[in-house]
């Protein structure tokens, strides 16, 4: 990983985690073609539950899109280790979708069964079985509109996790959703 910027919030970055830091992020080197540069924040928050004092947050930008861990721990090492390998996993689910797209744009001739189990096996340390995702349901239901308090009282009451709604005072649509601090998020467009 040649670009990243690190920073720490409520936390000194020290040269030990710097290196650990670039140290797990060179583990991605082989993902490094879809890769533009990547942004590490480490937090350490004054929270009652001490399994989620620290915080590792990381944005890699890839062509056409962003993948994101954010993971917590009482060990700020052992969040940058969960947050590197849940990276790893999205990386690797990149790289395939990615690789299929290009592969039904431009069909090649088939490789003969050689170059496939040579293929299959190059980089990859675990099985991953691929999936696909789709749309397997649509909802249509009329936006009424309302403030963004009442919207998490719908939300609540429906017991979702997240409540599309038109914001009465701006006009627009918005989303509310429940974090993960048990706390509420409001999402509108600019």
């Amino acid at each position: 990983m040649h670009i990243y910027k690190l920073s720490g919030r409520n936390v000194d970055v020290t040269d030990a985690m710097r290196d650990y830091v670039e140290e797990k992020l060179t583990r991605l080197d082989r993902f490094s073609d879809q890769i533009t540069d990547a942004r590490v924040t480490l937090t350490v928050r004054e929270v009652r539950d001490a399994g989620r004092r620290n915080r590792v947050e990381v944005q890699l930008n890839v062509p056409h899109g962003i993948i994101r861990a954010e993971e917590h721990h009482a060990d700020m090492y052992a969040a940058i280790d969960r947050a590197s390998d849940v990276l790893e996993r999205q990386l690797r689910k990149f790289k395939t979708r990615y690789m299929k797209q290009r592969a039904e744009v431009a069909p090649s001739p088939q490789p003969d069964l050689a170059e496939v189990e040579e293929t299959a096996g190059a980089g990859l340390e675990d099985d991953v079985t691929e999936f696909q995702p789709e749309i397997v349901r649509q909802k249509r239901f009329d936006l009424r509109p309302m403030s963004p308090e009442d919207a998490v009282v719908q939300m609540e009451a429906l017991g979702h996790d997240f409540y599309v709604f038109k914001n009465m005072d701006t006009g627009g649509c918005g989303v509310v959703y429940r974090r993960r601090d048990g706390n509420y998020g409001l999402i509108e467009p600019s």
